[in-house]
């Protein structure tokens, strides 16, 4: 997947946003003022970072070396994954989609029903393309 193919996968997702709020280097996306993925505009192989269930975070450092804590981040819920590393096929959009559901599932109730994502959780995220 490369940077606009990730750009898109995100943008594709209900309710996000994209944001550029540290610096014009780093791309954030986020849903409901919430962070759920960033990258380098000039250096996208150096990885994307993306929130993770902690237990999760830690089986999928162990199983693939792509999968890094997060870089600047809270390592216990946060990953970066190099992108054009060596990863199964549809791994990074999984991702992708867990760390959205678990921002939506974080965010209260009355904002997920303004926002018309209510119902939406980790597990019901995907918006249907492989790569």
């Amino acid at each position: 997947m490369n940077i606009e193919e990730f750009r898109d996968y995100c943008l594709r997702k209900p309710q996000v946003e994209e944001t550029l709020p540290f610096d014009q280097d780093t791309l954030v996306f986020k849903v409901a003022g919430k962070m759920f993925a960033l990258c380098s505009l000039s250096d996208y192989a150096a990885g994307v970072a993306l929130k993770c269930d902690p237990e999760r975070a830690v089986e999928l450092r162990e199983q693939y070396p792509a999968v890094q804590p997060g870089y600047h981040m809270s390592k216990k819920h946060w990953n970066t994954v190099l992108p054009e590393a060596f990863l199964p096929l549809g791994l990074l959009p999984e991702l992708i989609d867990h760390s959205y559901g678990l921002v939506v599932q974080g965010l209260p109730k009355k904002v997920r029903v303004e926002l018309g994502l209510c119902g939406m959780g980790a597990d019901v995220m995907k918006v249907g393309v492989r790569f």
